[in-house]
């Protein structure tokens, strides 16, 4: 087939790699435009889409907006019989989504219609989701709302977001290839929207860890923003990141209030009497380390207090 492929993560590069290696044509590839990096931010860094299209010899276009009939019309004149669109980041006005022979289809990383939107690994993992997966969608004007064509089912089990991103990316890809071949004989199945639930863009203020609350959800949202933005306490007035915890055992049931340390491990109070132990924590500026190694140059006595 004349594919777009639309995408700008690391999630969507498995996807446009799979297309390639499938021999559809893609004639075109639209990504986010190259934002400021580098150690000082002063250079302009290509999105893994991008970087991976320009090794490819593909065309790339990275427009600010969709919106305008100029560019609307580019789009329509590449003459493709698909878009596909993973994570890409703008919205796709009725022109663009209607060009294509056989519109575009999204890989979005839930099983829909549960989780909607920009988050769905996040909320799935917060949420403590037992499976997740992912859908390919015929894309129409509402948010993550069109019929679907197929999907893909794997254990969330202990996995981050960043593992849990990486997994549903290469199972993405595959089932869009699959789908792409058996395209004419696919029945799209409506979604239910009785059943929809809405994964909201993760907002900075939820990086900061309450004590307060049990273990197990504290554990989750550990996972949930590993290794970005990740979940953070303070210690002696200075930001730490945890990136991996585990729930401690039975026996470090505690009545000490939540956030105290309660021995030499950095175990630490919970609400309703349990307790986390951290696994992998980050100092500000400098690299992630194990509980050992953070321990041995940054030791926390029992019955200091974290905020």
């Amino acid at each position: 087939m004349r594919v777009i492929f639309m995408g700008t993560p690391d999630f969507a590069v498995p996807t446009l790699q799979a297309l390639v290696d499938a021999a559809h044509e893609i004639v075109c590839v639209y990504t986010q435009p190259p934002r400021p990096g580098g150690r000082r931010g002063r250079d302009l860094t290509p999105t893994p889409v991008h970087e991976l299209a320009g090794r490819l010899g593909i065309e790339v276009r990275h427009p600010a907006t969709l919106r305008s009939a100029d560019e609307q019309a580019r789009f329509a004149a590449l003459g493709a019989d698909v878009a596909i669109v993973a994570a890409y980041g703008l919205i796709l006005p009725q022109p663009v989504l209607d060009a294509p022979v056989h519109g575009c289809l999204n890989v979005h990383a839930s099983l829909l219609p549960r989780w909607r939107g920009a988050a769905p690994i996040h909320r799935a993992i917060m949420a403590g989701d037992e499976v997740t997966g992912v859908t390919i969608m015929q894309m129409e004007a509402g948010l993550d709302t069109g019929p679907m064509l197929a999907t893909v089912r794997t254990p969330v089990a202990d996995k981050t977001t960043g593992e849990l991103t990486a997994d549903l990316a290469e199972l993405g890809a595959q089932l869009m290839v699959g789908t792409l071949i058996d395209l004419g004989a696919l029945h799209a199945v409506r979604q239910d929207d009785a059943q929809a639930t809405y994964a909201a863009k993760i907002d900075k203020g939820e990086a900061r860890i309450d004590w307060s609350r049990e273990a197990e959800e504290i554990e989750r949202q550990v996972r949930a923003l590993a290794p970005f933005p990740g979940a953070w306490f303070e210690m002696d007035g200075q930001r730490i990141k945890l990136l991996r915890a585990e729930l401690a055992s039975q026996k470090h049931r505690t009545d000490a209030p939540p956030g105290m340390v309660v021995d030499d491990q950095l175990t630490i109070a919970c609400g309703a009497g349990d307790a986390i132990r951290p696994i992998m924590l980050q100092r500000a500026g400098k690299p992630a380390m194990d509980l050992a190694t953070f321990l041995r140059g940054n030791p926390v006595a029992a019955g200091s207090v974290l905020a």
